[in-house]
């Protein structure tokens, strides 16, 4: 059955379209033969970043043990201190102790404040962002997994990044 135009199918060259342009190969000069592009590589910020989700399950003015995939991603570079910095706020920030205990990393002195400032319950969700020198940006998700922005009422400091 003829498409629009008289031409069968509805895959042709439509309107806007160069011709000689298309999946398939038409008899005359042969296409030069290209070598596969290389796979991205990650940018050097990605290389010396790591993110990672933590769920408040219990007391969220409690230690929080981290993942161990990032105490091994900081392993021989572990900072003392931590900077958390919540994501929407450039001038909000915590310091945090993080100390290591057997090869597990754990948020302690100065969490708890970092918890009540943000107001963390049971059920919700942080992402965090280290960026390297004990920088970590966060941002918290409620238990119904929608962000919380905080700061949403000064003009210029809600950056949401």
């Amino acid at each position: 059955m003829a498409g629009p135009g008289g031409r069968r199918g509805g895959r042709g060259r439509g309107p806007g379209r160069p011709r000689g342009r298309g999946r398939g190969r038409r008899g005359g000069a042969a296409t030069a033969q290209r070598s596969p592009s290389p796979a991205p590589s990650p940018s050097s910020h990605e290389e010396r970043c790591f993110e990672f989700l933590l769920r408040i399950d219990d007391d969220p003015l409690g230690i929080k043990r981290l993942p161990d995939k990032f105490a091994e991603f900081v392993d021989g570079i572990e900072p003392t201190q931590l900077q958390l910095r919540e994501a929407s706020c450039n001038f909000c920030r915590w310091r945090g102790g993080l100390f290591d205990g057997q090869g597990k990393m754990y948020l302690h002195t100065g969490w708890d404040k970092f918890a009540r400032d943000l107001d963390l319950e049971p059920g919700c969700q942080l992402t965090f962002l280290y960026e390297g020198d004990g920088e970590m940006i966060v941002k918290v998700f409620d238990d119904t997994a929608c962000r919380v922005h905080y700061h949403t009422g000064e003009s210029g400091s809600d950056t949401d990044s």
